[in-house]
């Protein structure tokens, strides 16, 4: 089967199901792992984007996660500045913690979250000449 290039704009990709994405995306070999790393890392992007988080904010929670797995960072009063971020970034832990049972679970989650950061990134310099990581 051949890949569709698809075009969605912001709109669309922030309503992604990143929980779902996450849930089905962390396992190895899972069939949504393209997806999750794809689309779920810029839907992660321009969500936490809109909402005023920086790149260097999600970097760090991914070292939290490498650090002391998913269901320790689903813990956080705070995973992200700003309560409505983090009350997001904590259910899209949560559904990550759900299913994360190894330590390679909690690499692929830190790994994703790297990702997330560095489109945010990407697209903080395309928008405003500027970014830091």
């Amino acid at each position: 089967m051949a890949a569709r290039n698809t075009v969605r704009t912001d709109d669309e990709l922030a309503g992604l199901d990143v929980p779902s994405l996450l849930r089905f995306g962390l396992g190895e070999g899972s069939r949504m792992r393209t997806a999750l790393f794809g689309d779920g890392a810029v839907s992660a992007a321009v969500v936490l984007g809109r909402a005023g988080v920086r790149p260097r904010a999600v970097s760090f929670l991914a070292k939290v996660v490498r650090s002391g797995g998913a269901a320790y960072a689903a813990a956080l009063p705070e995973p992200v500045p700003g309560e409505s971020a983090g009350a997001t970034v904590r259910a899209w832990l949560e559904a990550a913690a759900s299913v994360a049972h190894t330590v390679d679970d909690d690499e692929s989650l830190a790994r994703w979250l790297s990702a997330v950061a560095e489109v945010m990134a990407v697209r903080d310099i395309a928008t405003h000449g500027r970014g830091s990581i």
